[in-house]
């Protein structure tokens, strides 16, 4: 099949063909984007917490047949999040900037030049 396909398929070249086509448009300047790492940190941390809500769920659809043992298992995985989520605060993990940026970011903020 690739080969056929190469064989089969245009040959044509130029500068046109070879640019970047998306959707009608012509793409402008790099392709490059640089993101901080704590963009990919809390996408990670968004994704934990999320699927908690699903596991969640989940024991609330069959929390009749589950009992008391059940809700026990709730508590402790909830207490289990709760801590993480507290450590998390603590250690700075969900903040975007660091202190130096931040205090900058207020100052700016309150005396705009």
């Amino acid at each position: 099949m690739l080969l056929g396909s190469w064989l089969l398929g245009g040959r044509a070249w130029g500068r046109a063909k070879e640019e970047p086509f998306e959707s009608g448009v012509l793409g402008a300047g790099s392709t490059r984007l640089r993101l901080s790492a704590k963009f990919y940190l809390v996408a990670m941390f968004f994704v934990i917490f999320d699927l908690e809500a699903v596991f969640l769920f989940a024991w609330a659809i069959s929390v009749r047949e589950s009992g008391w043992p059940g809700f026990i298992e709730a508590l402790v995985f909830i207490s289990i999040l709760v801590a993480s989520l507290a450590y998390l605060w603590r250690i700075g993990g969900l903040e975007w900037a660091p202190d130096g940026r931040r205090k900058l970011a207020q100052r700016d903020k309150a005396n705009p030049a």
